[in-house]
């Protein structure tokens, strides 16, 4: 188990980033990182992508991870006083399937990636927060994307929560500790 790993998960628009990013802490760590796995796709993503930077203010630091997560954060060098966001695992899992640089990873490849990451959370010091979707609350999906990607965030979901110290589910907005 890693003392400072929190996963938070939830549905879209669960209030999940908001709580990675405002626990009451804040002032605990002297860098703060925020660890981004969107991409602006279209003008509309990146109009949120820009508020969600906007939102966060001028002490975090933010860098791209869409695809190499886990060399951006042994890249980070944090310390103990660091508190890194990543914002977030399902996108992650997505870009990882569809958009690798215009090739996709097979479901084996994208495991292995999970487990690298994994590995790297484990000697990560400093507190790390990764976000992501509870995927597996909703219908099986119609075609074999659709479920290697949801076979794949619950892995990952489930390797997370094995690991993390605390666990929290949000609904509409109110956090709830699972572990």
């Amino acid at each position: 188990m890693n003392n400072n790993l929190q996963l938070i998960l939830g549905g879209a628009r669960s209030g999940k980033s908001r709580f990675s990013l405002v626990q009451g802490d804040e002032a605990l760590f002297e860098r703060r990182v925020f660890l981004a796995t969107a991409t602006a796709g279209d003008e509309e993503m990146k109009a949120r992508i820009e508020k969600h930077r906007s939102d966060r203010g001028a002490e975090w630091e933010t860098h791209e991870a869409p695809y190499h997560l886990t060399d951006a954060l042994e890249k980070l060098r944090p310390t103990g006083k660091t508190l890194i966001v990543v914002d977030c695992a399902t996108l992650w899992i997505s870009n990882l399937l569809c958009g690798m640089g215009g090739a996709s990873l097979s479901e084996a490849e994208a495991g292995r990636k999970i487990d690298d990451l994994i590995m790297v959370l484990s000697k990560t010091p400093g507190t790390v927060r990764i976000v992501s979707n509870e995927v597996g609350l909703s219908i099986v999906p119609d075609n074999v994307l659709g479920r290697q990607f949801r076979d794949l965030q619950g892995l990952l979901n489930q390797k997370l929560a094995a690991q993390a110290a605390q666990v929290f589910f949000l609904i509409a907005g109110i956090p709830q500790r699972i572990k």
